[in-house]
């Protein structure tokens, strides 16, 4: 289950790292088309509007179509054979399963307790396809029966006479079939869904401080498991707590907040929801200071190299694992406070009245938060930041207490013949020369190491990824090195969850995954 759990949430992340260019791009719209800060120039009939106009439309596309995309996208990371054409069999399904729903509706929608002819809530337009507002879920569920169905099929042999029907054809014929049911099973179940959505809306958003705080430490401490995906993705991407999901909601709704003098607590308290970023920020200073701090002296200098350039991708880009994951594996208690103090980071900013979009690092928070709406709630990012600089503190205190009370071997307080463990790639160069023999600027090298490490290629049953990690199923867990050899073949670590292994590589993860691919298709 581990396995299955851990391979959909490297899926889901596909579709994901789309939303950071589609974000940026709406919130420097939303900031020229500012009047408050543009002036004059946001008028409606002058050309720079009208530009920046177009460029904001284009800005939603994710976001306005955020079901279809899912849909499309999952197949690349689950389908098990020519993903492709199974993205195209998804597009096609999904959009048959919307018509055959719009139909079902527009014809017995009274039978289903749905007002069809009513521009009310619970309907939504997918693909120019009026009908029910299933958002991600309904796109998943749909992409899943096709992937199912192609995983399963696409290669059954058929006589010659049917062979136009064979692959992709087959999986939409068959399709097509299974899409009417599932379309009148939606029609019955998702109402009550969508009301009892609505239930959980008030109940989440009443939840107030503690609720906030508790979705925080839950959304950090599940990290390890790959589990957080189900912890943010309802919050941030679904209906949960508002309609379309956050990221959506926030999108379509910065300008007229930009306009508004009402607090943002008051515009939009489903924010507090995605405040997550903010220990990625912040945590990640005092968690870099403390290290450097408890630093053996001899070994300062050389541990700023590794620290500095981990901080601000973390500060930056909001990518935290070459730090979260180096006191991982040496300390999971560390781990654990981490995760309270994120709670109670983000349940203390929401506290003073801070909401807004803030799920990744500085460039996403200045280009969709403090940027466009820092005329008008300016004093609400400068609390923002106070909490921030004193909860940095607050961290660097606390682990530099628990990394002397218990000696933790933190990175620079290893004895005199190991190096600090976060490895820049200069390090890792020089180091796969002497240990491995391993360019570290050659991915097909990289990736022979790694499928080494994880016990070879007849120990594979299965590969995926996601932003910044390697998901592998294996046949044998005994047969997985230790985190060490991991990082002697360019990776940050290792998690082995029984059978579940997920190797933690950075941003060029796909070009590892790719060049693993070809090492295992070789006889």
């Amino acid at each position: 289950m581990m396995q299955k759990i851990q391979r959909f949430g490297g899926a889901m992340f596909t579709p994901v790292l789309l939303f950071a260019f589609a974000g940026i791009m709406a919130g420097l719209s939303t900031l020229f088309m500012n009047p408050a800060v543009m002036g004059s120039l946001t008028n409606a009939d002058t050309l720079w509007f009208k530009i920046w106009a177009v460029v904001e439309n284009g800005s939603w596309t994710v976001f306005r179509n955020m079901s279809l995309v899912f849909a499309v996208a999952l197949p690349i990371g689950l389908a098990k054979k020519q993903n492709a054409r199974a993205c195209l069999e998804a597009l096609i399904l999904y959009l048959t399963f919307n018509y055959f729903l719009n139909q079902l509706l527009s014809q017995w929608g009274q039978y289903f307790g749905v007002d069809f002819e009513s521009a009310g809530t619970g309907l939504a337009s997918v693909a120019g396809i009026r009908t029910l507002d299933m958002g991600i879920l309904g796109g998943l569920a749909v992409s899943g029966v096709v992937i199912f169905l192609h995983n399963r099929f696409f290669d059954t042999k058929l006589p010659e006479w049917l062979g136009i029907f064979k692959g992709s054809s087959l999986i939409f014929a068959m399709g097509f079939f299974v899409m009417i049911p599932l379309a009148l099973l939606s029609a019955f179940i998702w109402p009550p869904v969508q009301r009892g959505i609505a239930a959980a809306q008030v109940y989440l958003v009443g939840g107030g401080v503690p609720g906030v705080g508790i979705y925080a430490f839950l959304n950090r401490i599940l990290i390890p498991t790959g589990l957080h995906h189900f912890i943010y993705s309802p919050f941030l991407y679904d209906n949960l707590v508002v309609n379309g999901g956050i990221v959506s909601y926030w999108m379509q709704h910065m300008q007229e907040f930009a306009a508004s003098s009402e607090p943002l607590m008051t515009l939009f308290p489903q924010g507090g929801f995605a405040l997550y970023g903010m220990e990625k920020i912040f945590g990640s200073i005092g968690i870099a200071l403390a290290f450097y701090a408890t630093a053996r002296p001899e070994k300062r200098k050389s541990l700023a190299g590794l620290l500095i350039p981990a901080t601000l991708t973390a500060v930056f880009a909001g990518v935290t694992e070459p730090l979260e994951f180096t006191f991982l594996f040496v300390a999971p208690l560390l781990f654990l406070v981490h995760s309270i103090l994120s709670g109670l980071l983000d349940a203390t900013m929401y506290l003073f009245g801070v909401t807004g979009y803030f799920s990744g690092g500085l460039i996403e928070d200045i280009t969709m938060n403090w940027v466009p709406l820092g005329a008008s709630h300016g004093w609400t990012y400068l609390t923002q930041v106070i909490i921030g600089a004193v909860f940095a503190g607050i961290y660097f205190v606390v682990f530099r207490f628990l990394i002397e009370k218990f000696n933790f071997i933190t990175p620079g307080r290893e004895n005199d013949d190991e190096e600090s463990r976060l490895y820049t790639k200069a390090d890792f160069q020089e180091k796969q020369k002497h240990e491995k023999g391993v360019a570290a600027n050659d991915t097909a090298n990289q990736a022979a190491a790694i499928l080494e490490a994880l016990g070879g290629k007849g120990n594979i049953t299965d590969l995926n990824n996601c932003a910044t990690r390697l998901r592998v199923s294996v046949a044998d867990e005994s047969l997985v090195q230790d985190a060490a050899v991991f990082k002697v073949a360019g990776a940050h670590g290792v998690v082995v969850n029984g059978k579940a292994v997920q190797v933690i590589i950075g941003m060029s993860v796909p070009m590892v995954r790719e060049a693993v691919e070809i090492l295992l298709k070789k006889s």
